[in-house]
C-alpha cells in the first residue's frame, strides 16, 4: 500500500481511537466506511481489518478508563466473554454472506442506533 494511503489511514486510526475512547463503539463505525469509501477495500475486508485494528485501541482506551475507575469489571469480564465466544463462531459467517448484504446489515445497524441515541434520554 501506498505512503498517502497509509498516512490517510492512519488518521483514521486516530478519529477511530477518539470515538472508541469518548463513545465505547469501537470505533468500527468509522473505520469499516472509511476502509470502504476510501480505500475500496470490500466489505468484508473492511470488517475483519477494522475488528483487528480494534484490539490494541480497546486495550488502550481500557487501560486509561481502569486507571480513572470507569470500568465495571464484572459486566465487563461477562460482555467480553459471551463476546468472544460468538464473535469466534460468528466470523466464520462472513465468508458466508455477500458484501451487499453485510453493507446493508451495517446500514440497518447504524440506522437503528442513531435513532435510538436520539430519541433515548441520557443520564450523567
Amino acid at each position: 500500500m501506498p505512503l498517502p494511503q497509509l498516512l490517510l489511514i492512519f488518521l483514521v486510526g486516530i478519529l477511530a481511537g477518539a470515538i472508541a475512547a469518548i463513545c465505547g463503539i469501537g470505533g468500527g463505525i468509522l473505520m469499516v466506511p472509511a476502509l470502504v469509501w476510501l480505500f475500496r477495500f470490500p466489505q468484508k475486508e473492511a470488517v475483519a481489518t477494522s475488528l483487528a485494528a480494534i484490539v490494541l485501541i480497546s486495550i488502550a482506551g481500557s487501560l486509561r478508563n481502569h486507571i480513572n475507575g470507569l470500568i465495571h469489571w464484572p459486566a465487563a469480564l461477562t460482555l467480553t466473554l459471551a463476546g468472544a465466544i460468538t464473535s469466534f463462531f460468528a466470523a466464520d459467517l462472513l465468508k458466508h454472506l455477500s458484501n451487499t448484504t453485510l453493507t446493508r446489515i451495517f446500514a440497518i445497524l447504524l440506522i437503528l442506533t442513531g435513532f435510538h441515541l436520539l430519541l433515548s434520554k441520557t443520564q450523567n
